[in-house]
Parts: C-alpha cells; structure tokens; sequence
C-alpha cells in the first residue's frame, strides 16, 4: 500500500491520532509542483499548481483500519485519494494524497498549520469527533452536508469552556468539581441528544451521583430586537415554532426578535447584522449589548447573545420575510413602544429573549432616544 501525503489540517498530529482512532508516525516529505495555500477567506488550505515551489507535509503508513477511519473523514468533505510522487530524504517517493473533487475558493496567502491551530485546532478536534461518530452510521456526503452546524457546535464548546462568570456571588466550583462516568449520543443531526453519567461536588464538601441526565446539544445563538429611536418603536417578527407546537400550545406563532445561530467563524455581532438582513432586510445601526445566557440550563447545552439595536425602521419594513429555502416563512411587524409595554404586560410576549430585550429597551430608552436628539 502506498504511503499517505498529508499536507495540511490532518498534520496537526492530535487531529491525525483522533481520526485515525490510534497514533500515527508522520515523516517529513514535500509535494514538487504545488503551493500549500489558504483557501481565501476560509479556515482551510488548498494545493495550488506552482511550478516553481513544493508543499510542505508528511508522509504517513497508516494500517487499514485507521486508513479507512481517514478516507471516511476526507469523504466528508469530498476529497478521495489520487497518485502523486513526493520528495522524502532527497529521493521520490510513490504515494496518494486527498483531493477535493471539485476544488472551492480561490488560494490566499501561504499556509500556515501553527496559525491554523492556534485559531482553529480546539474547535476542529470537537467538530471531528462528531463526525467521526457518524462512521458506519451515516453517509460521509450527509455528514459533510452537516458540517456546519458541527463546526458551529464545535466553537460554541470552546467559546463555553473558554467563558469565566465574574463569579461575584458562588461557591466558586469549576467543571473541576464534576466526575464524568461517561457520555451516550443517542441522537447526531441538526441538533443532538445524549445521556450524562455525572458526580459533582455537594455544597457540604461531600459528592453528589451518580445522576443520569439527559441533554439536547443546540447551537449557540444571537437574537437582536430593533428599535428606532426616532419613531419610537420596535419590529418584532412571527413565525410558527416546532418547540411551542410539540408543547401542544394552541397558537405555535410566536412574536419573537430576530434571531440566528452563530454561524462558525462568525462573532455575535456579525450574526445580529446578518439576520436582520436576512430576516427583515434590515440594516442595523449601533448593538447594544444585553446579555450572554442559558435560556434552559436543566437541559439545553445552548448560550444566547441577546441585543438591542438602533435602526431606521420606517413602514415599508413591516411585511414577509425569511429564506424560503430554510423552510422560513417569517411576517414582520412595526409596535409603537407603548403597545410593545402593554405586550409585555399582557403576555403577548412569550419568549425569554424577547421580554430581555425589552425589559433592557424600557431601562436605556431615555438615554437612547437622548443620543438620536430627542431628550
């Protein structure tokens, strides 16, 4: 069996041992003719045809269980095996390397594994043993197809674990406190399900478990309320939600602000600013920061970043809205700040984000409505 060429992400050698299911020896090796190069405006490379240069890389002899662990990973993302001769130690050598079959994006700048891995390595070897799960369980092509929304799952694992509460008020416990017996995925798709075995330190020092609880693994979120300060109201958008309709909620139609998952690579801000253009062909003005939360931390491993923005909201805004092609079918309203308090009050206002915002809306109005010259 020929040698394997590696020349980009997998030579991070935790990732290679993760997918490979076992540790894997890389040897120094270099492809004659191409450019090791990052896609442009992405967080992967490509190989570029460059007469004159030679990508950097290593040569691996994987056995063919770990062989089969890593065509099936590459197939992911619809790359296979083809020839190419390498340099290793001054002599040519024989060997295959994972090539996309059609090849997306454009080459940016030089590649660099030390920069990929400072930036992306934490998030990636999350996402991999995702998808590594889904070995013999699913198509590589369908899981490729939902490799965003790992990568997406992925970041928001590290941006949690990366989190610190200013812990004024707490006992002061950390996931240090927590002992793992072990993690069942009885469901991988758009979202996931699994059963924790866990132990935790008790308040009077003791331990407490082993519990058996059972998650839903979400995606972080974003969720932005506009308000125009000049006018002085709000668009709020309805749209029919599985979560209210599973609940056996007589109306599943929900007035909520936009909202969006925090797409991978993406910073909350950004997402606020894409969903409104998505959801309500929106462009937004200043974001006001409200809160970074749990909406149902019995059971729900999800954060949300929740804004309010200022923005021009004349009438033409109201109407429908969404991406049809995402199953969206969204209707827009424009509520006067006094209607939108009465809502509050009444119950017309049912989700979490929503109240938040508008509870943050009814304490900065002032100072709002001061800094647009309307004191």
């Amino acid at each position: 069996m020929a040698p394997i060429f590696l020349f980009g992400t997998l030579c991070h050698q935790p990732l290679l041992d993760l997918v490979a299911g076992m540790s894997v020896r890389m040897e120094p090796a270099h492809l004659p003719g191409y450019r090791a190069a990052w896609v442009k405006d992405a967080s992967w490379p490509m190989l570029e045809v460059c007469a004159d240069q030679h990508a950097q890389g290593a040569l691996i002899d994987p056995d063919p269980d770990a062989l089969a662990r890593l065509d099936f990973y590459e197939a992911c993302f619809g790359y296979a095996r083809a020839g190419v001769t390498v340099i290793r130690d001054g002599a040519e050598v024989a060997a295959e390397a994972w090539f996309p079959s059609t090849q997306a994006g454009v080459p940016g700048a030089d590649w660099s594994l030390p920069d990929w891995a400072r930036r992306y390595g934490a998030a990636q070897l999350h996402a991999a043993t995702e998808v590594m799960r889904q070995m013999g369980q699913q198509a590589p092509e369908e899981v490729g197809r939902r490799f965003p929304i790992i990568r997406a799952r992925a970041e928001s694992v590290v941006r949690a674990g990366q989190w610190q509460r200013p812990g004024h008020v707490g006992a002061g416990m950390t996931r240090a406190d927590v002992v793992d017996h072990g993690t069942h995925h009885i469901h991988d798709g758009f979202f996931n399900t699994l059963d924790v075995r866990v132990s935790h330190r008790r308040f009077d020092g003791g331990l407490q478990g082993p519990l058996d609880r059972s998650a839903y693994r979400v995606v972080d979120a974003v969720t932005v309320l506009p308000y125009d300060p000049v006018r002085d109201r709000i668009l709020l958008i309805e749209q029919f939600r599985v979560g209210p309709y599973a609940n056996g909620d007589a109306a599943p139609w929900l007035l909520e602000a936009i909202a969006g998952i925090l797409d991978a690579g993406e910073t909350a801000e950004a997402t606020a600013r894409r969903e409104a253009q998505e959801e309500a062909n929106l462009t937004l003005d200043e974001l006001h920061f409200v809160a970074r939360y749990y909406p149902t931390p019995g059971g729900v491993a999800q954060v949300l970043f929740s804004y309010l923005a200022t923005a021009d909201l004349p009438d033409e805004v109201a109407g429908q809205g969404g991406h049809v092609s995402e199953g969206e079918d969204i209707l827009s309203h424009l509520v006067t700040y006094d209607l939108a308090c009465q809502m509050l009050h009444d119950g017309d206002m049912a989700t979490a984000p929503l109240i938040l915002s508008m509870q943050y809306l009814m304490l900065h109005r002032d100072r709002l409505r001061a800094a647009a010259g309307l004191g």
